[in-house]
């Protein structure tokens, strides 16, 4: 059982005390306040990985369909900005961390916010977001990416960030080696935005 202060948020059921408090950021001409806890991802502030994602990838156009896919969603901050970029959009909120579906629930009720395996496997997705959890380790993020990647739908993109230091260089360099084509997009105080499509587009 691991420890409540080395606790990470890739943890299924949290330890940690919830210790409730609100994420406040600006995006779309909106203001954002979001409820995030403790023993989920970034529960302090919004994560600057995910604000960089944000900010440079191009968000859905407001008629935009989906359905989309914030992997590894945490408290919910890209799900919601999506849902809210494209309002009659489907968007999948994916956690391993269920005290995380539950503020994602809380936050953004048009989400659907499921654990892995149940997001219907008919299902493939417009576009796929997600600062991923590079710190469960190099083989986890891998079996992550080889899981989720293949159900982006026909022309479809995934928007990633990854910080320079935490491998963003050669993850970019492995998932080219998977057969994916890779943008690096944009750079932006240390990461990385990564677009991936299928080679064949």
């Amino acid at each position: 059982m691991l420890d409540v202060s080395t606790e990470h948020y890739f943890t299924s059921e949290p330890a940690a005390p919830a210790s409730f408090r609100t994420v406040e950021f600006s995006l779309l001409d909106h203001d954002f306040s979001l409820v995030a806890a403790g023993g989920v991802f970034s529960s302090g502030r919004l994560d600057p990985g995910t604000s960089v994602l944000l900010h440079k990838a191009p968000l859905p156009a407001p008629d935009a369909a989906g359905p989309f896919l914030d992997l590894g969603c945490g408290y919910g901050p890209i799900a919601v900005v999506l849902a809210t970029a494209a309002p009659s959009a489907t968007v999948y909120a994916v956690d391993v961390n269920q005290r995380a579906l539950d503020l994602v629930r809380r936050n953004a009720p048009s989400v659907i916010a499921a654990l892995p395996d149940d997001v219907p496997a008919a299902v493939q997705f417009a576009e796929i977001w997600s600062n991923p959890p590079v710190r469960i380790g190099k083989t986890a993020l891998h079996e992550l990416l080889d899981r989720w990647l293949p159900r982006l739908a026909p022309g479809g993109v995934a928007w990633l960030v990854v910080a320079k230091h935490l491998g963003g260089d050669s993850l970019q360099r492995w998932l080219t080696g998977r057969g994916w084509s890779v943008q690096r997009h944009a750079s932006q105080k240390g990461f990385r935005v990564l677009a991936v499509r299928p080679d064949n587009v």
